[in-house]
C-alpha cells in the first residue's frame, strides 16, 4: 500500500446471526483477504478474567459497555497510519481474553464487523462505507442457537435465556435503530447474491480510485 493512500474503511452490522461473518468472507473472498484487515469486534470483548465464572455468565455481552471499542478505535486509526496492530483474541467458553494476539498489517482495505459498530458515535465517522445485514428474527435466533450450542459449549435452556434477558432488548435498544446510519442495507445476508455483487463491485471501483 503507498504511503500517501488512506485505506478503504469498511463496517459490517446487524443482528446477531443476521449473516455478517458470511457477507465479510465472501468480501474477504472476492476482494482477496491478502488486500484487507480484517477486525472483528468480538475479538474486543473486555477482559473479565478477574471475576469468577458465575459473575462472567451474569454480563451483559449485549451492551456497548461489553466491549473496549476505544482499543478497536485505537487499532483503526493505527492501520490507517501505517502500522501494524495486535488483534486481542477472545475465549468464548470461558469469557476470557487470551494471552495470544493476532498480528494485523495496514492493507488497501480495513474490514469491520460486529452488531454494535454503528451504535458507537466515535466509531461510526472512521468508516467509509457502513453494510447493514437485515435479517428476520427468528432466523437469527435459530442460527443463533444452533452456533453457542455447536461452537461455544452452551445449553439451549443457557441460549434462550441470554436471548430473552439482554440480546433481544439490546437488539431492540442499540442494533435496530443503528440501522439508520448504514449506507447499504442487505436483507437476508449471504444469501442475497444481487447485492453482494453490487457492494463487491463498488468497493472493487473504489480502490481502482
Amino acid at each position: 500500500m503507498a504511503k500517501n493512500t488512506s485505506p478503504l474503511v469498511i463496517g459490517i452490522a446487524g443482528g446477531t446471526g443476521s449473516g455478517k461473518t458470511t457477507v465479510a468472507n465472501l468480501i474477504l473472498e472476492q476482494v482477496g483477504a491478502e488486500k484487507i484487515a480484517f477486525l472483528p469486534h468480538d475479538a474486543y470483548y473486555r477482559d473479565i478474567s478477574d471475576r469468577t465464572q458465575e459473575e462472567r455468565a451474569k454480563v451483559n455481552f449485549d451492551h456497548p459497555s461489553a466491549l473496549e471499542t476505544e482499543l478497536l478505535i485505537e487499532h483503526i486509526k493505527q492501520l490507517k497510519a501505517g502500522k501494524t496492530i495486535n488483534l486481542p483474541s477472545y475465549d468464548f467458553k470461558t469469557h476470557t481474553r487470551t494471552t495470544a494476539t493476532i498480528p494485523i498489517e495496514p492493507q488497501p482495505v480495513i474490514l469491520v464487523e460486529g452488531i454494535l459498530i454503528f451504535a458507537e458515535p466515535e466509531l461510526r465517522p472512521l468508516f467509509d462505507i457502513k453494510i447493514f445485514v437485515d435479517t428476520d428474527a427468528d432466523i437469527r435466533f435459530i442460527r443463533r442457537l444452533q452456533r453457542d450450542i455447536n461452537e461455544r459449549g452452551r445449553t439451549s435452556q443457557s441460549v434462550i435465556k441470554q436471548y430473552l434477558e439482554t440480546v433481544r432488548p439490546m437488539h431492540l435498544e442499540f442494533v435496530e435503530p443503528s440501522k439508520r446510519y448504514a449506507s447499504v442495507i442487505i436483507p437476508e445476508g449471504g444469501l442475497n447474491q444481487v447485492a453482494l455483487d453490487m457492494v463487491v463491485a463498488r468497493i472493487q471501483y473504489m480502490l481502482q480510485e
